[in-house]
């Protein structure tokens, strides 16, 4: 078992996994990371299964002390990461020294960075996940972020395996992203004007309003045939939903189980990280696609871990 000792918490940094699933109809939220992508990429670096736990940095990254020689990967926005001082590069297998402090700067592009040990990060696995939800004091560190003083158990794995992400698999941070859609389940809630606003109207801008829980955008109100509102049914990572006013919110990892909203759609899997990475005044376009491909998309989306993980190897 390797200890790491938290100087500094940063902004907001919590541990997450893949999420909680199967318990939405308990009313219990999935959590999770925001930027799936950046996190597979982490656990690969250090040879982790790819749903192993890590940490989420969110604008400022923490202050960490090794107590331990243990291997990391940093991945995500860059936040100028340094060991005693000294800036470390991003994207590939680091070893870290016992004794060693690891220190982040503020975000420069995007604003989520991702901390994955070699190793598991040693907290109680809650309904199957270790992913932390703030608001119900659920999962991670005693359900909350990470503060000064705390003090966070790995256990370490033999995994000594090097590694690189190749720059064509490294992610693009963008201020303006396309963002695919499949419509539905209530896009027959919508005028034509509606559906065509949507994905014709030259897009939508990311308001103030946004946290792991959803995303409020602003831009040419999207037409209902009559009501905005529906019987609650469950919500999805990716549900654009669209209240009265017609201006579009996009639900994230700690969304409400349900919702009584109609939804006019959903982002595919491939493009759901480039929503963890947006920031007021940002801008999204929204392109159609069908359901057949979507799951084509996203099935090409996952085996592509697999060609990443073997094509890293330095």
């Amino acid at each position: 078992m390797s200890s790491i000792d938290v100087i500094n918490g940063g902004i907001l940094t919590t541990i997450q996994d893949s999420g909680r699933y199967g318990y939405q109809e308990l009313g219990i939220p999935t959590s999770g990371v925001m930027d799936d992508y950046n996190y597979k990429l982490s656990n690969i670096l250090v040879g982790n299964k790819l749903d192993e736990a890590v940490l989420e940095m969110t604008y400022f990254g923490p202050t960490l002390k090794f107590n331990e020689e243990i291997t990391i990967a940093i991945t995500g926005s860059n936040m100028s990461p340094k060991i005693n001082g000294k800036a470390v590069p991003m994207f590939e297998t680091i070893k870290v020294k016992a004794g060693e402090t690891l220190q982040f700067g503020r975000v420069d592009e995007g604003i989520r960075s991702y901390i994955a040990f070699g190793g598991s990060i040693d907290v109680p696995v809650v309904n199957g996940s270790k992913s932390t939800h703030i608001k119900t004091k659920m999962g991670g560190l005693n359900g909350r972020a990470l503060k000064p003083k705390d003090q966070l158990n790995i256990k370490k794995s033999k995994e000594k395996t090097m590694r690189r992400i190749p720059e064509k698999y490294l992610p693009k941070f963008s201020h303006c992203n396309i963002l695919r859609v499949v419509l539905g389940p209530q896009d027959d809630y919508f005028t034509e004007k509606g559906i065509h606003d949507l994905f014709r109207s030259g897009g939508y801008q990311v308001t103030k309003d946004f946290d792991r829980m959803g995303i409020r955008l602003k831009g040419e109100e999207i037409e209902h045939k009559e009501t905005a509102d529906i019987i609650s049914d469950g919500t999805t990572f990716g549900s654009i939903q669209v209240p009265a006013n017609g201006q579009p919110i996009i639900l994230l990892a700690d969304r409400q189980t349900t919702g009584g909203y109609t939804k006019i759609g959903n982002v595919i899997t491939p493009d759901l990280y480039k929503l963890a990475q947006m920031a007021f005044l940002d801008k999204v376009l929204f392109q159609q696609v069908t359901i057949e491909e979507a799951q084509k998309l996203t099935v090409d989306y996952k085996n592509k871990f697999d060609v990443i993980k073997k094509e890293s190897i330095i």
